[in-house]
Parts: structure tokens; sequence; C-alpha cells
């Protein structure tokens, strides 16, 4: 297995990030102690780039092609879905571009950092990993909250970890907020707890004003 032969699998199968297994799949037949030397190899020539344990990505130069980050945040840590200052910057609910790339997960708490940035993943239980659909972004699959989960996870953090949540302080987007789901907002927040409840209902009232 020579790289010009990989890569061009790579292409045929539009694998911009791969895993051992994805190279493995791509060469039943190989062995996998080879597959494992040759991508050490690869990626200190700077043919491909280890993002984490067993993720590396594709360096095509000139092709133009840019991993977005959102997807990337997908590949790093599964199952988990965008959502808090991410999502809600995403839906332009909130003015700042969040400093990393947040997301939700069912399993524990992480943060990556590489290349690309920093991301933050927070761990729920698994009756609110919910309230979240694919979507397409800069023609990458990626997962997102809706805006109703993406604000509720918001609060839910926010206050899990003593912050103050002044809606003026944060320039929520009123204008957005006021066509939002407030009921679906509210099934969300009874996903977590009493807190998350009450700042919803507050957040409701603020929208109005």
């Amino acid at each position: 297995m020579d790289f010009n032969s990989f890569s061009a699998k790579l292409r045929r199968n539009k694998l911009c990030l791969f895993t051992l297994q994805d190279a493995r799949n791509l060469f039943p037949t190989e062995n996998e102690k080879t597959i494992k030397n040759n991508l050490t190899r690869w990626t200190s020539k700077g043919y491909c780039a280890r993002l984490r344990k067993n993720l590396y990505e594709f360096i095509e130069e000139g092709t133009g092609i840019t991993i977005p980050d959102v997807y990337l945040a997908k590949k790093l840590y599964s199952p988990s879905y965008i959502s808090l200052e991410t999502a809600l910057s995403m839906y332009s609910i909130k003015p700042e571009i969040a400093a990393a790339v947040t997301s939700v997960t069912s399993r524990g708490t992480r943060t990556f950092k590489n290349k690309y940035g920093v991301f933050l993943y927070h761990t729920c239980k698994e009756k609110a990993f919910v309230g979240y659909r694919l979507m397409m972004y800069d023609g990458f699959k990626i997962f997102i909250a809706d805006k109703e989960k993406a604000l509720v996870d918001f609060f839910y953090y926010r206050l899990r970890m003593n912050f103050l949540l002044d809606f003026d302080s944060e320039r929520l987007n009123k204008r957005i907020l006021k066509k939002i789901n407030w009921k679906k907002a509210s099934l969300y927040a009874k996903l977590y707890n009493s807190k998350t409840i009450r700042k919803v209902e507050e957040c409701k009232e603020y929208v109005k004003c």
C-alpha cells in the first residue's frame, strides 16, 4: 500500500477525515501493523494530520476544500451535537462567534485542542440527549440542536457552572427569540431541572419587552 493508492481511495470515498478502521476497510488484505506504520510515516511527512487518537485528516493542497470545525466536532467525539454558544451564534441568537466549538454529548465531558481550535463537550443524561437534527453545512453533514434546545442547553450549563445569566449582557436577539416555539423550549427545560425551567420562563417574558 503506497500513498498514491491510499489517497486515490480516500478521494474516491470522499474521506477528508478518516480513522484506522476506515483505512482497514479500504485495504482489507493489508496488515494492520503496516497500515499503522504507514500512517505514522505519512503524518510525519505532512501528507496526513493526526487530529486526535485514531482520527486523521487527509491533507491535499490546492483543492480549496476546508473542513468546517462544526463537522470536525462530530468526528472528534461521538455521539454529540453542536449546541450552546456555537449553535446560538449560528442561529444569530447571540452575536458573538464562539471562541470554542461547543457540543453536547451523552458521553463524558471532554475537551480537545488541535489546529482547528478548541472543542468542548458537555455531558448530559440520555433523556436530555434530544432536540437536534441533521443539517448540511458548507457541503458537510452536521448534527445541531434546534433553536429551542440550543437555548435551553445554554441556560442549563451556565446555571450548572454558577454563572450569572443576564439577558441584556448576553445580547440575545429578541427578534429571533420571539419566533421560537416556547412550548417546545419548556418541554426541553423539563428534561433538566427547575432552575432551567424558571430561566426559560424568565427569557420568555424578557423577549416580550
